[in-house]
């Protein structure tokens, strides 16, 4: 096999920003996978060149010269980024890869753009990639293992490839750790709802501790688990073992379930600084919230006094909510969310619109045989600058006149005030300031606010959003244009539409034809699903056997 120069591009954001909270953060939110597949690649003897891209780097300047391979990780909000970027090496002569998130929520679009299309991946995958890596044009080949890996590259190995990300951090620099994949819970808009739970080894665990112990003073540490600490004893007695107590201040997303005052207790004691446990809804996922089937304001009352004694221990809590979700009627969700920001002043609290993911989870087929996912633009992808599932039970105007209000009350100047004077240490402070003026807060505010008047004032758009037509408002089109920049001309023709209902055709036609050992993408268009190249049925993924 020959040596190959390979570029692999870990796009953080969709476009350059200068906003503050990006500026102190995103360097920060690097993914694993590309780092791992850099490893990877390496020691099958290839040359790498690995980008992070934060949003503030030239891309033009940043990508790699004359690659033969280029790999691509990517959130569905930075898909038509990654429709550009593989345009433009493809017209080079490289091949392209795509993996990560929108990979595996929309490989049936990804593979009208790029050579091979992952989803769950491991060695033998990129192995195999690497033995053949042939163009597959006009439709790329969608590879899979049949799980997750069983084991991935630690911090050590790694290193090479974050060490340069960090050095983009102006002044808080976290390092990125993975201690299980998959999650016991069963969250039906979750994408690791069907992925099984998963521990990673915990000797790599510990010794990539000891590692960072050597780097730096006193590192920080952010766990990639969706659900971190579910065999809580088991994960702090790696950590107590590799790292003297408070030694590596640390950043976890977990649920309030597994947060226990005994084990706040220890999570205290062994450094961490911030927890990100989700609640939600106000009516639904009590096992998640520890609060069963109690819902409404006695759920409220519970769940805020459960915040505030976990902020007695630790510094930080982001909450996460799920705004418009199909249990959600009237005002009294809003207004439940509402008291909570009252009741716990010191949470930050995380807003998401409902969003179907493409093939995320199993409940957005539900969604797809309704006819209520819209088509709006991957760009707009990021859980709050789309919500792309019809509301059950309000109507537009309504849903964002309700959410307008409800941000409006979050990050008020006394909601803000209220959030900074309940925390007690500095950075945790300021770190909520800075996140409510800048684009959460703020930039939110000035979003919805034009959408929701572009609602009664512009025809075309309130028409796409109702499903009476499927024209893309100018709005958008001119939103991509002028983030993509100098990329918007290398945005492949048909880029910006994609079919809402690929998931549910795939399923149409699993179950409509008979198992084949061709793999997808290796047959001509004319004989695929769709014909002539056009997608209207997927081809299903190409397993590789671990």
């Amino acid at each position: 096999m020959r040596k190959l120069r390979i570029g692999i591009i870990d796009l953080v954001t969709k476009a350059p920003t200068r906003a503050l909270y990006a500026r102190l953060m995103n360097a920060n939110m690097a993914s694993i996978m590309p780092q791992v597949i850099a490893v990877w690649c390496e020691e099958e003897g290839h040359e790498v060149t690995f980008i992070c891209y934060t949003g503030f780097e030239d891309l033009a300047k940043m990508l790699p010269e004359n690659p033969d391979l280029v790999f691509i990780g990517a959130f569905s909000q930075a898909a038509q980024l990654s429709y550009a970027m593989s345009n433009f090496f493809r017209s080079r002569g490289a091949v392209t890869v795509l993996g990560g998130p929108h990979a595996r929520c929309y490989p049936q679009d990804a593979q009208k753009y790029f050579d091979y299309v992952l989803g769950f991946t491991d060695k033998s995958v990129i192995r195999e990639l690497l033995r053949d890596c042939s163009p597959q044009r006009p439709y790329g080949l969608h590879l899979a293992a049949e799980r997750q890996p069983a084991t991935l590259p630690g911090v050590q190995e790694r290193w090479k490839f974050i060490e340069p990300t960090l050095r983009k951090a102006p002044t808080i620099k976290i390092v990125p750790m993975l201690g299980s994949l998959g999650c016991p819970y069963t969250c039906s808009f979750c994408i690791d709802s069907v992925v099984p739970y998963q521990p990673l080894d915990f000797e790599v665990m510990k010794a990539d501790l000891r590692f960072l112990l050597q780097k730096f003073p006193r590192p920080r540490v952010a766990w990639h688990d969706p659900n971190f600490g579910v065999r809580f004893d088991d994960y702090m007695d790696a950590i107590e073992e590799a790292a003297p107590p408070g030694s590596i201040d640390f950043i976890a997303e977990s649920s309030l379930s597994l947060l226990a005052e005994p084990h706040l207790k220890r999570l205290k004691r062994n450094g961490f600084k911030a927890i990100l446990p989700g609640i939600e809804s106000w009516y639904d996922l009590g096992n998640k919230s520890k609060t069963g089937k109690m819902t409404g304001m006695d759920k409220v009352q519970q769940v805020a006094d459960h915040v505030n004694m976990i902020l007695r221990y630790i510094p930080y809590i982001q909450t996460n909510f799920v705004l418009g979700l199909d249990v959600d009627e009237g005002p009294e969700p809003f207004e439940l969310t509402k008291r909570f920001v009252d009741l716990a002043p010191g949470a930050f609290p995380g807003y998401s619109l409902l969003s179907a993911f493409g093939q995320a989870a199993p409940l957005n087929l539900e969604y797809q045989r309704a006819d209520r996912v819209i088509p709006f633009p991957f760009h707009f992808l990021n859980n709050n600058q789309a919500m792309n599932v019809k509301p059950k039970n309000y109507s537009w105007p309504d849903f964002y006149d309700r959410v307008i209000d409800l941000t409006r009350y979050t990050f008020s100047w006394r909601a803000i005030y209220r959030r900074y004077r309940a925390m007690e240490e500095t950075i945790p402070k300021w770190m909520n300031v800075v996140r409510a003026v800048s684009s959460e807060g703020f930039g939110r505010i000035a979003y919805f606010t034009n959408l929701r008047r572009l609602l009664d004032t512009d025809r075309q758009l309130r028409s796409y959003f109702e499903r009476e037509s499927t024209e893309l408002p100018q709005f958008y089109i001119d939103r991509v244009r002028k983030d993509l920049g100098p990329m918007w001309q290398w945005l492949p023709e048909g880029a910006l539409h994609h079919d809402p209902n690929a998931y549910l055709h795939s399923q149409k036609a699993a179950a409509a034809t008979p198992v084949s050992l061709v793999a997808a993408g290796s047959m001509p268009p004319e004989a695929r699903p769709g014909g002539n190249g056009a997608l209207q049925t997927p081809a299903p993924a190409r397993p590789i056997v671990t």
